[in-house]
């Protein structure tokens, strides 16, 4: 079958579409041709070994959507021709994929493959930033930086929903609009603006009870200032390079601060969890809370070029990839 093989670490030109073999699916595992294909940062930080690869050649891609195949021993709650989507399961980038049971679920008639492609991993980490990490409720005023990205798109939906002010961060007079659009009270353009002394200002120097921040390095300072005692930095990404080190005792300094870095496996730990979270995300989808954006479908020989749309940070749209 076709796949994407990664041979050596580095840049997109590394993705190289090849024919590989596949194994028939072992105990607890669920053989899934795959109907789309997310493409996220998490694969672009692997493939540069920022995550390091368990092991080269590898397939990238942790997170996809199709319909059963076959089931291993002891699967009893999927059977060949259910719809399915999943994640956290390396090697998503190929025609077929093997996914523990575990972090497969039913998908909904309702959302198409190419939706849950592009919305799993990314509506997964939303629900537990808003809903686990911190607990936003009504009252509560969040930044959200990359707010037009494909995380920051659903977290806005989903904060506004649960009655928080949302201020968002953008790069662009284009990425302000459809952060807007979606539902952010206040929207500020970092390249023009300093957005900590704008936060300053929007909230009359009360400042944001938690910052969710996908950049990292170049947002990170900037975050802290913008939380009021007590608030929180939430960290889920790198997209600027790592937070470098620094002295817990600023935390204190700053307003007794709390710092996290969140991980999505570690939220799915449990079966139960991942039934629960995928159930929260559909529903919110289905009834028309949160809008997924049409992704850009590309070839899965292509996915080189998703790599580069993804990294290059001036594109909107998520792209999956299709065999």
């Amino acid at each position: 079958m076709k796949a994407i093989q990664v041979y050596n670490l580095g840049g997109p030109d590394v993705l190289a579409y090849k024919d590989i073999e596949i194994s028939q699916p072992g105990p607890g595992e669920v053989r899934v041709r795959n109907h789309a294909i997310g493409v996220n940062y998490t694969d672009v930080y692997m493939r540069t070994g920022t995550f390091p690869p368990p092991r080269l050649p590898y397939t990238p891609g942790k997170e996809g959507a199709g319909e059963v195949l076959a089931v291993g021993e002891g699967v009893t709650d999927f059977v060949p021709g259910d719809r399915v989507a999943y994640v956290e399961t390396l090697g998503a980038y190929a025609a077929e994929s093997n996914v523990p049971l575990h972090y497969l679920v039913h998908l909904p008639e309702g959302i198409p493959y190419e939706t849950a492609a592009a919305m799993m991993l990314k509506g997964l980490t939303a629900q537990f930033l808003v809903r686990k990490t911190f607990r936003v409720e009504k009252g509560h005023t969040i930044l959200v930086h990359a707010a037009a990205g494909g995380v920051g798109q659903i977290l806005i939906q989903w904060a506004k929903h649960l009655g928080a002010v949302v201020i968002g961060t953008v790069g662009s007079p284009e990425k302000a609009e459809i952060a807007r659009h979606l539902g952010c009270d206040h929207v500020i353009n970092y390249r023009q603006e300093d957005f900590a002394k704008r936060v300053d200002e929007l909230t009359n120097g009360e400042k944001c009870h938690v910052v969710y921040d996908s950049v990292g390095q170049s947002t990170f300072e900037g975050s802290l200032d913008c939380l009021r005692p007590l608030g929180y930095f939430v960290s889920f990404g790198l997209a600027s390079g790592p937070i470098p080190p620094f002295d817990l005792m600023r935390l204190a300094e700053k307003g007794s601060l709390f710092a996290t870095w969140q991980a999505l496996p570690t939220h799915l730990a449990k079966r139960k969890d991942m039934l629960s979270m995928s159930k929260q995300l559909f529903d919110i989808v289905l009834d028309g809370t949160v809008t997924i954006q049409d992704p850009v479908c590309l070839s899965l020989e292509a996915a080189a070029e998703a790599h580069r749309r993804l990294e290059a940070r001036d594109r909107i749209s998520t792209v999956v990839l299709q065999p």
